[in-house]
């Protein structure tokens, strides 16, 4: 049909027209759509401005940690929050990933430390008890560094010292480990100022590098000088002075420890550097022996048993310590045959020059410095004073013995060889063998004695006290049972006829002693009688006296006496 149509009839055909669109208004339908993606956008933005970066942690195993639960907490606050927990690529390890808040987002450089935290039971610490409730989480410690960084190695334990506290590492040179151990302490006069950080093994194999860590303010006095040692156990020691036990405390005692001092004597130098390596001794004898630039070595040659003496025994000068043994052997003189023991010992001048006053110490050391000065001293000392060595005991419990450096002015004189490649001091003997020969002596005097005689005269002699002791007993028993009646009765027959005595005497007293007794009357007129004689006598002599004719002629009539 269209093909058959008349072309003018198409052209009639109203044609049509473009319009514009109407701009109609918006329906209310769409208002709560637009409201929702708006508050959407609005979270979404929100979520994005305040969460921080995402980061990977990589832990050799992590017991305890779900992805959605486990935190990563910062002085006890929450700064992150697992979100996934997978192995990695090779399946040897754990990657946690973990996003993190972006108030901590600052945090993460490529310093800090990540670790799990578990419950932890040691010899030196208790930790991580909170876990029990709460559950295991992961540890933060912040880093010093400027460098952000997103992935991280965790830590199996937590880290002993934490990044920012005060304080300086050192690195210690042992032989072996001994009973030490992460977080083992570390003292200085008894007070706890540090601990063991870490331990491996030396490059070369040959010894032990322990890291350590001395916290603020006392890492100040360790100074190159400074000597640390093991004080792991307990130090027992047997000297003239008895058992001596020493422990730092009981942790050092279970979990080991270390400890450090500087020699008192010696001028305080500034602090050591930080990683400042350092010798690490057995025990404090050895760490605290005394430094010497240029010690004195001197010999000694015994003509008696040096039994006790061993190298390290100590030397004193004038009781005060002065060196130390270190050999001890024996030397051949071709010339005479003999062999006697030889011990080398060496001598702390400095030491000595400590325990000066400061100027004698100093005069002293500016005569040390010459040799003819120092001979000379040398020489008066030994030559004119007397000076010698002589082996002493420590103490009769242990036996052991050391060199008494002293004045023996009694001692013969002796001359110092100069010549000798070592110095050799004059020799006392001591006056232990002296004691050992005496009771020596006093045993051998014993042997000779007949004991076994002895004992059996004794013994003899003991049977016949026994038996003249039963005699006695069967003879006392005797008179009590036979002699103490009879001896009753008869004192009882005295007793009366002291009675009757009394009663006599005390009649015979009325009758010749009492006043109104015919005896004192009789008495008494004899004595009158007597007196009268005597009076008599004593008128004759007078008379005589006068007139001794009348011996011869007689006394004349009283008329011619008076012619």
């Amino acid at each position: 049909m269209a093909d058959n149509a008349d072309p003018d009839d198409l052209g009639r055909l109203p044609q049509a027209v473009v319009a514009p669109r109407r701009r109609g208004r918006i329906s209310t339908v769409w208002i709560i759509p637009i409201l929702a993606a708006l508050v959407g956008a609005g979270i979404a933005i929100q979520r994005v401005w305040n969460e921080g970066p995402t980061i990977t942690i990589t832990f050799k195993s992590v017991e305890g940690i779900q992805a959605g639960k486990s935190f990563i907490k910062y002085k006890d606050v929450n700064i992150g929050q697992v979100t996934a927990v997978q192995l990695s690529a090779d399946y040897g390890q754990v990657e946690v990933t973990a996003k993190i808040a972006r108030s901590a987002a600052g945090l993460m450089v490529e310093d800090a430390q990540f670790w799990v935290v578990r419950p932890r039971v040691t010899l030196s610490e208790i930790s991580g008890l909170n876990t029990l409730l709460s559950g295991n989480y992961i540890g933060f410690g912040a880093g010093k560094s400027d460098v952000t960084q997103h992935s991280f190695i965790g830590h199996a334990v937590p880290p002993i010292v934490s990044t920012g506290v005060p304080g300086r590492q050192f690195v210690l040179k042992a032989g072996d480990l001994g009973g030490l151990g992460i977080g083992s302490p570390i003292y200085y006069r008894r007070l706890p100022v540090g601990q063991v950080i870490a331990y491996d093994l030396a490059p070369d194999g040959r010894a032990v590098d322990v890291t350590v860590f001395i916290n603020a303010p006392y890492d100040k006095y360790v100074n190159p000088e400074t000597r640390f040692w093991n004080v792991s156990g307990l130090d027992l020691s047997v000297g003239a002075k008895g058992v001596d036990v020493r422990t730092e405390s009981l942790v050092s005692l279970l979990a080991g420890g270390l400890a450090f001092d500087t020699f008192s004597f010696l001028a305080t130098p500034g602090p050591a550097a930080a990683n400042w390596v350092f010798t690490l001794y057995g025990d404090r004898a050895a760490a605290m022996k005394p430094l010497d630039s240029a010690p004195r070595r001197f010999v000694l040659y015994f003509s008696e048993s040096v039994q006790g003496l061993s190298v390290g025994a100590p030397v004193t000068f004038l009781g005060l310590p002065a060196g130390e043994v270190t050999e001890v052997g024996l030397t051949y003189d071709a010339r005479s045959g003999d062999v006697r023991p030889r011990v080398e010992f060496i001598f702390y001048a400095e030491q000595l020059f400590a325990r000066l006053p400061a100027r004698q110490a100093a005069a002293l050391k500016t005569l040390d410095k010459s040799m003819g000065k120092r001979r000379a001293l040398l020489r008066r000392l030994v030559e004119e004073r007397g000076m010698g060595a002589q082996l002493r005991s420590e103490g009769l419990l242990t036996g052991q013995r050391f060199v008494a450096v002293d004045y023996f002015p009694e001692a013969p004189r002796t001359k110092i060889d100069w010549n000798a490649e070592v110095l050799a001091l004059p020799v006392v003997p001591s006056t232990l063998p002296g004691i050992e020969a005496r009771l020596t002596s006093v045993l051998a005097k014993l042997d000779k004695l007949p004991l076994e005689s002895i004992g059996a005269g004794l013994k003899q002699d003991l049977d016949i006290l026994a038996g003249t002791l039963t005699s006695v007993n069967r003879m006392a028993s005797r008179i009590d049972a036979e002699a103490v009646p009879e001896l009753k009765t008869t004192l009882e027959e005295a007793r009366r006829t002291l009675a009757a005595a009394a009663r006599v005497m005390k009649g015979a007293e009325t009758t010749l002693v009492g006043p109104n007794a015919p005896a004192q009357q009789q008495l008494r007129d004899a004595l009158q009688e007597v007196t009268r004689a005597a009076r008599a006598l004593r008128v004759l002599a007078d008379y005589l006296e006068r007139h001794p004719e009348a011996l011869i002629r007689g006394k004349p009539a009283e008329g011619s006496e008076t012619k």
